[in-house]
């Protein structure tokens, strides 16, 4: 009779049944282990929810009253008999990779991570282990990322240009991690930072988990529209083409995303500028992570799935295409319908 995989994917998520848990569900479970905040990966309606404790207030912030146990990183849980711990998964602020123990069998739930260091979230470790679970969002050859440092000397001269030219700067990444890592990259000799009140309540949650963020100013409807013109907006995917940014007129609009590596990408989201700027390993990143954990057998949970784990197969790796309803938060920004907090643009000025 075959062993029963200490980890197994269901219908509810991926389920430990020897500790009665299960990690990152989509649908309402008893107990919830969760690798990060976004929204297709931390839902609504669990009875319990396990994370690291720099997704606290975020969580709060986008769930609502949960009933939330925090942990730091490396720190061990017991369910029933099964070991639970949980290490950097560097996608983040707060994001982890979940470790499972039981009688010396180790796997591994990757969450969404990157392997590049972006100086604000907890740089991915990885993890040895016997069965690893990993995203692929970007895992093609034609996705290689540049280094962090020559992005934003990109943006950072985009944006003094646009100031000497009198056109507002307005800047497209998700709410919780790019918007953040934005943030702490830009040249604030250059001017303020102006945020989408959406970025702005992320931030603010973040503020009051201790995490130590560059400042920005809320827009508002008393925010000067000369004013804006000589700082930089954050904005999240969701106000593109709204009439809240309408309002910055005249302005130059980029969008940070792995997705622009792709011809025809920036044309498809009317952007004047796209960067290359992707919080999830990029083809290396993934394979050597994978390498690293020395594991005996590999799932993919989301990407290029079908692709990726062929490949794998090719150079030697048990891999294991699985189904999901993990997505991809480099094209849309949104929190579970269900989430009591507003999310509105901020204010139009």
């Amino acid at each position: 009779m075959a062993k029963q995989p200490l980890l197994e994917f269901t219908d509810s998520g991926i389920y430990c049944a020897k500790g009665k848990f299960y990690i990152d569900p989509w649908k309402p479970v008893d107990d919830a282990v969760i690798t990060h905040a976004h929204a297709d990966h931390a839902y609504w309606g669990h009875k319990h929810y396990l994370a690291h404790y720099l997704s606290r207030e975020v969580l709060l912030y986008r769930l609502g009253d949960i009933n939330l146990q925090t942990v730091e990183y490396g720190e061990t849980i017991n369910k029933n008999g099964v070991k639970i711990s949980l290490y950097p998964a560097g996608h983040v602020i707060g994001s982890a990779q979940i470790r499972v123990e039981y009688q010396g069998e180790v796997w591994v739930v990757s969450g969404d991570y990157k392997t590049e260091d972006d100086g604000i979230s907890t740089p991915f470790e990885p993890v040895k282990c016997h069965s690893f679970i990993s995203e692929c969002t970007f895992g093609m050859p034609v996705y290689q990322w540049k280094p962090q440092p020559q992005i934003f000397n990109d943006v950072n001269n985009w944006w003094r240009n646009n100031v000497e030219a009198g056109v507002a700067t307005v800047i497209v990444g998700y709410s919780l991690g790019k918007a953040q890592r934005i943030l702490q990259n830009l040249d604030l000799s250059i001017g303020k930072v102006y945020t989408h009140g959406v970025i702005e309540n992320t931030n603010e949650a973040l503020r009051r988990n201790g995490v130590i963020l560059n400042p920005t100013e809320r827009i508002t409807f008393d925010t000067p529209r000369e004013e804006i013109r000589k700082g930089l907006v954050i904005a999240p995917p969701s106000s593109v083409g709204t009439p809240w940014m309408r309002k910055f007129m005249p302005y130059s609009f980029g969008y940070c995303s792995g997705w622009m590596a792709i011809r025809g990408a920036k044309r498809r989201r009317a952007a004047d500028r796209g960067f290359v700027l992707s919080d999830h390993a990029d083809w290396d990143g993934l394979i050597g992570a994978i390498d690293a954990t020395g594991c005996e057998q590999v799932y993919l949970t989301h990407g290029y799935t079908a692709s990726f784990s062929r490949y794998l197969r090719e150079i030697g790796f048990d891999a294991h295409e699985v189904h999901t309803l993990y997505g991809d938060d480099e094209s849309i920004d949104t929190v579970p319908s269900e989430t009591p907090v507003e999310e509105d643009g901020g204010i139009t000025i």
